[in-house]
């Protein structure tokens, strides 16, 4: 299912208490858990409000209720006038012998983005899991929406693991995904022990040479990203990947120039992690009006190709 719509050992008594999650700062808006009918119908209703109304795959009030009971997370975000602004939901399983939650779905209104509402919800999940005993949490995001990248990345501190294109196939029924397809970075958020700290734009610990790493897919005279000439016998120690500042406008605007973004970022992904690179961080760049992907090669190249 398409989910990030802005837009994870040990025994919870080997830890200290983890203090109730508060409210985000300076702000009307309080998150808990869903709790009654009427709540879960809002939430479903929210679903059609973010990815559209002929959005098929919604998760129902049912199931949003019955996951509670087994450790899943179905949270709101409220505002003063008890409104449900924003909301996550996602499901508690075992992978390797350990407890893991999947984040499934995070939104919040388009009239309420930007004031961290979908941060104050993703922390409200990591404490309320923790309890629980859960180390890890994992999401998937699109590549192309540098907000949640940024969130993902830079304010919570999780980081990429896989990348899967068209992961919930090349067309859903969510107007948020016409002619782009559904590649996904699914990213791990590792909650054991101390919480997680966010970092800055390239890490905490990367120097700022990343900002000068050769671009795979650098703008064009035309405005748009070109598509990767990618040299397999030259692996420089960094590169970055270029993607929109807001490809939801690029989209609205042009179906033609959305598709040429998702061409030149998936060959120059896939190009990547085939020659044995990771992504280390992600900053904005206001003045290039893009934002950039760090990837440091951390793995050997396959042989005779670097």
């Amino acid at each position: 299912m398409p989910k990030q719509a802005l837009d994870h050992s040990g025994r919870p008594g080997d830890r200290p208490p983890i203090p109730a999650p508060a409210k985000p700062a300076a702000s009307p808006i309080s998150v808990r858990q869903l709790r009654t009918h009427e709540e879960f119908v809002a939430c479903v209703e929210l679903q059609h409000a973010v990815w559209g109304a002929t959005f098929s795959e919604r998760v129902p009030a049912a199931i949003l209720k019955v996951v509670q009971r087994i450790g899943g997370i179905t949270a709101g975000a409220f505002d003063a006038d008890q409104r449900l602004v924003g909301f996550v939901f996602g499901l508690t399983g075992v992978e390797n012998g350990r407890l893991v939650h999947w984040s499934d779905m995070l939104a919040v209104r388009a009239d309420m983005r930007d004031h961290g509402i979908g941060r104050h919800l993703k922390e409200f999940q990591r404490d309320t899991l923790r309890r629980l005993g859960v180390g890890r949490i994992y999401w998937t995001f699109d590549p192309l929406v540098a907000r949640n990248a940024h969130l993902n990345l830079n304010r919570l501190g999780a980081h990429v693991v896989e990348y899967i294109p068209d992961m919930y196939g090349a067309e859903t029924s969510s107007e948020l995904h016409r002619g782009l397809g559904t590649d996904r970075f699914i990213v791990a958020w590792d909650i054991d022990g101390d919480a997680p700290q966010g970092r800055d734009e390239l890490g905490s610990h990367h120097p700022p040479a990343g900002r000068t790493a050769p671009v795979l897919n650098p703008i064009g005279s035309d405005g748009l990203p070109t598509i990767p000439a990618l040299d397999v016998k030259r692996c420089p120690p960094e590169v970055r990947i270029a993607v929109p500042m807001a490809i939801d406008q690029v989209q609205a605007q042009s179906l033609v120039a959305a598709a040429r973004w998702r061409a030149s970022t998936r060959l120059a992904i896939l190009w990547t992690i085939e020659m044995g690179y990771s992504v280390v961080g992600f900053y904005r760049d206001d003045d290039a009006k893009c934002g950039y992907y760090v990837c440091s090669l951390t793995h050997t190249p396959p042989s005779g190709q670097a």
